[in-house]
This record gives structure tokens, sequence and C-alpha cells, in this order.
């Protein structure tokens, strides 16, 4: 009886044991059918990869003397382009004091993709003559090659004597004499970054720092496509605080005219 109770357990377990095998390999089994799934996909991504390609180089021809009469009407716009890029809030996060009065003399700005996309863009800056460089011109440009790290390249900007903002800057508080730094990079040190990763930070409210967009990003994706956005709330700000000076002008008007009536009537009695 008791070899019996033990040739029983030998058996049950060896069927234990034919039975995980016989589990392995049908899980091996499903494995290599998803993975002949996934490779099917991944055909799939590249071919629809290559067609979404060909429609943006496509339509990037057709875009181009958009852009070219879009430009022709900015140019009747004072100011256009300088309002529309100190008053977009992801890039007026990284400008200093000085970066802004420097981006006041910007006269335009360009973004144009390489004739294949995929492979790059450049961003060009054209400023106006200004008391602060020799360039007429600054040029970011970013290279995307197949298989390779991407490349970044900048103007080397000739900064006129005295003028280089991308040097620490002493500045006065409003209510002191003390002067201070601001340990913020000047936007311009943008043009000098070769590296791959160079991504602007983004800090909140409880000083945590965050990678963000690129700038190059931000400004061909956002507001390149769009720039009368950023324009229009440039100008909606300028407007308010006209308004709200002729306020301050017809309230002040106001209390000297109480003032005279006051004044008249004391006199008569």
């Amino acid at each position: 009886m008791v070899a019996d109770k033990g040739k029983k357990l030998k058996i049950e377990e060896r069927d234990d044991e034919e039975s995980l095998d016989d589990i392995d390999e049908s899980i091996y089994l499903t494995i290599e059918k998803l993975q002949d799934l996934q490779d099917e996909l991944e055909k799939v991504n590249e071919e629809a990869c290559e067609k979404i390609l060909e429609v943006e180089q496509k339509y990037s021809e057709i875009r181009r003397p958009v852009y070219i009469k879009r430009e022709e009407v900015i140019k009747a716009i004072p100011d256009f382009w300088s309002t529309a890029f100190l008053s977009h809030p992801s890039i007026d996060e990284f400008l200093r004091p000085e970066d802004q009065k420097v981006f006041e003399y910007l006269s335009s700005l360009e973004v144009e993709d390489f004739k294949d996309v995929k492979s790059g863009y450049s961003i060009t800056f054209n400023f106006k003559p200004n008391p602060y460089f020799e360039d007429t011109k600054l040029l970011k440009t970013y290279f995307f090659p197949e298989n390779e790290i991407t490349k970044v390249t900048g103007t080397t900007i000739k900064w006129k004597k005295g003028m280089d903002i991308t040097k620490d800057v002493n500045h006065e508080k409003k209510g002191s004499k003390r002067p201070y730094v601001d340990d913020r990079r000047s936007f311009f040190c943008w043009f000098s970054d070769t590296k791959p990763d160079d991504i602007v930070e983004v800090s909140d409210s409880e000083g945590w720092v965050a990678p963000s967009l690129h700038v190059g990003d931000i400004i061909k994706e956002d507001l390149w496509p769009n720039p009368l956005k950023y324009y229009s709330c440039g100008s909606d700000e300028e407007d308010s605080g006209e308004n709200e000076d002729e306020d301050e002008d017809v309230d002040e008007s106001d209390v000297d005219g109480t003032e005279d009536e006051n004044g008249d009537e004391e006199d008569d009695t």
C-alpha cells in the first residue's frame, strides 16, 4: 500500500513536470507569434513614415510661396516680428532685460526646412542696425544626419566694444541702489550652443527645474507658423497700458476740477 502511494506520487510529479514543459513551450510559441506581429507592425510604421515624409515635403513646397507673400504683408506693420517674438510666453521666460532691448531691433524672422525636410532646418534672425553688434543676420541651423548625432551650428556674434550682453551685467533693483547679477544666461548664448541636447529649462513656482522644448522647436513649430497670434497679444498689452495712462490722466483732471469748484464756492461765501 505504501509502495503504491509512493509510485502514485512519482507519477504525479512527472505529470506536473511534463505539464510545465508544455506550458513553457506554449508560451514560447506564443511569444514568437507576437514577435512576428510586432515585426509586421514595424514595417507598416516604416511605410507610414515614408508616406508622411512625402506629404510633408510636398506641402513644404506649397507653403513656401505663401510665407513669402506673408512676409511682404508683414513689412507694412511696424515692429511686427520684435513684438511677436517678445510676446511669446515660452520665449519671454528666457529673455533678460538686456535681451529684450536687443530684440527691439529685430526686423524679420525666417524659418526654412531643408529641401528633403527630414535632414534639418535653419532659423535666420534679421536685425536693423543697432548699437550692440555688427551682424545684420544671426543664424541657427540644425542638421539631422541619418543614423548620426544631431549637429548644431550658430553665428559667432560680432559684439561692438563694451556691448557684449552675454557677459554678467549688473542691475539696480527698484527701491535699492545695490547692484545684483541676473544669473540667467543671455538668450544670445543660444547662438553659440552646439550641443544636440541644447534644451531650455523651465522653473516652476517651487524652484523645480524641468527640461522643455528646444528653443529652435518653439520658434519653428509655434511662433513661425502663426506669429500674428503673439503679435496680437503684444499689441493688446500696449493698448491696455495706454488706456490705463489715459484713465489716470482723466482721474487727475477730475480731481483738479472738483478742487476748483470747491474753491469757487468758498470765494462766493
